[in-house]
């Protein structure tokens, strides 16, 4: 069973997003994959995804209502086969933290792009992420499936 892990900086946005749509698409594939998010601050531990990411999820039909932000932690590095990252500042983070026989292989979520945080943005930037987010993890999934 595959486990993934996406990593923003407060995991409020991007990676609860990233959550939120692997675990919809895991569902629609009959998949038991273990999905989490986290972030690489600690500002926000505890707290639901941002208002404006839920809503744009919601009206997707991706509930993230029972996400709460944790921040990314070495044994993740043990835990998850797969890490990834939102942009190149997140990537940098996990390096940072990632202990001697880490296991999981840390990538960019898009491979050579950040996902734009949309937190001080407007409307269309939570919309913007939501597809970029949606048309790569298609594509990830199919790519986890077949190795």
């Amino acid at each position: 069973m595959p486990s993934l892990l996406f990593v923003c900086l407060g995991n409020i946005c991007r990676s609860p997003a990233a959550d939120g749509i692997a675990q919809s698409i895991a569902k629609q594939r009959g998949l038991d994959w273990r999905i989490d998010s986290a972030g690489t601050g600690a500002w926000h531990v505890g707290k639901m995804p941002d208002d404006r990411m839920m809503a744009a999820a919601a009206t997707r039909g991706i509930d993230l209502s029972s996400l709460r932000a944790r921040q990314a932690e070495s044994d993740d590095f043990l835990r998850f086969d797969h890490i990834f990252a939102m942009d190149a500042a997140n990537l940098a983070d996990l390096e940072q933290i990632r202990p001697a026989g880490a296991t999981a292989n840390l990538s960019m979520f898009l491979e050579q792009a950040d996902v734009p945080d949309p937190y001080y943005g407007g409307a269309d930037g939570f919309e913007h992420v939501l597809d970029l987010i949606s048309g790569r993890m298609k594509t990830l999934f199919d790519r986890l499936q077949q190795d």
